[in-house]
């Protein structure tokens, strides 16, 4: 049975409300890397943001507390860890006390460095401060008002253009929609490319972002296909890509990479999460 056969994802599940670490459960990278041409040393660093919004669990007299998770997976991580078994995990923490917040993120940040293979850094937002996670849009330009004509809905490396003067540009639409690879539900997200290299014909990038529309991948794996088609197709010399996906089950996932810039370490969330 493959990985991602073995996952929850897909299939009726218990909600237990008891720690359980048993289940997260990781979805090892190397197999959609090979996929798109990625062998040994990855082309580009970065991170997988994900935001947790339903997270709660007891203090040491019974009372529940809440907060908001902030995960940071790196891109050089062996796995990533699958959504819905994340949900079901930070779930189990609802009838566990625990002495502090802070061992809450620890444990937190424990389990998934032994899924993910790699440190992963957990940040909380405890109740009283959940006035200070603003939203705002993705930095650059949008090309939404680009009026192209497309019938090609799965990506196409070659619908991208450039040439000519070299330029430095960040550009972002919220156009973008990719489907499940198991359960086939919409994921949509808004996406930033910034690069410096000859121009990208907006139009044509425009085309290639809604291309995805009836993709079937993961989000980290789209926006990994994203990266390698713009090097290549377009020689972008520096270049990063960015999508913050709508979330689903109280979870956003917002995968980073780039070849010459780290994540962002704070991000607000953009107004449609």
């Amino acid at each position: 049975m493959s990985p991602l056969e073995a996952s929850p994802l897909g299939k009726p599940s218990a909600y237990p409300d008891r720690y359980d670490a048993k289940l997260l459960h990781a979805i090892p990278r190397a197999a959609q890397r090979h996929a798109i041409g990625i062998h040994g040393e990855l082309p580009f660093s970065g991170a997988d943001l994900w935001t947790a919004y339903e997270l709660s669990w007891l203090d040491m007299r019974g009372k529940p507390q809440i907060a908001a998770a902030a995960i940071r997976v790196p891109a050089e991580s062996t796995a990533m860890v699958e959504s819905k078994s994340l949900k079901l995990y930070l779930g189990s923490f609802a009838q566990e006390a625990f002495s502090s917040i802070e061992n809450v993120a620890q444990r937190i940040g424990s389990d998934l460095a032994a899924t993910c293979g790699a440190d992963v850094g957990v940040e909380f937002t405890a109740a009283s401060n959940f006035d200070t996670m603003r939203s705002a849009e993705l930095p650059g330009e949008s090309i939404d008002s680009c009026a192209i004509a497309l019938d090609v809905y799965e990506p196409r490396a070659e619908l991208l253009q450039s040439g000519g003067t070299i330029v430095e540009e960040t550009l972002r639409s919220a156009l973008f929609k990719s489907n499940c690879p198991v359960t086939g539900q919409p994921d949509y997200a808004d996406v930033l490319v910034r690069y410096r290299g000859p121009r990208i014909d907006r139009d044509s990038l425009l085309r290639y972002l809604v291309s995805y529309r009836r993709h079937a991948a993961f989000h980290e794996a789209c926006v990994e296909r994203i990266f390698m088609d713009i090097a290549k197709q377009c020689r972008s010399d520096r270049l990063s890509v960015y999508a913050r996906f709508l979330r689903r089950g109280g979870i956003d996932i917002n995968p980073f990479r780039s070849n010459f810039e780290h994540p962002p370490v704070h991000a607000p969330r953009a107004p449609r999460q």
